[in-house]
């Protein structure tokens, strides 16, 4: 257990920021989600746009890394244009 004021401040700090990573994070994947499901229908453009939205706000705010991100969209983006072939 910490004995420092300050160290008991940081724990408080890094579980409100792990609890709101976790939740950004979340999102980022909802939307990922959300956009696969939507290949198969004419809304994949949009759910592509949202999703890469997403993602480059997690990686804006450190959920992600941006070169994570780039290659996450860079994936979504390959799988949109195959979509859209068939």
């Amino acid at each position: 257990m910490a004995n420092h004021k300050s160290a008991l401040k940081r724990i408080r700090q890094n579980e409100k920021r792990a609890s709101l990573n976790r939740s950004r994070l979340s999102r980022v994947k909802t939307f990922i989600k959300k956009f696969i499901s939507s290949l198969e229908t004419s809304e994949a453009g949009s759910a592509f746009s949202s999703a890469q939205s997403e993602i480059k706000k997690g990686a804006l705010r450190g959920v992600l890394h941006r070169n994570n991100a780039n290659r996450k969209i860079s994936r979504l983006n390959r799988l949109l244009k195959s979509a859209e072939v068939k």
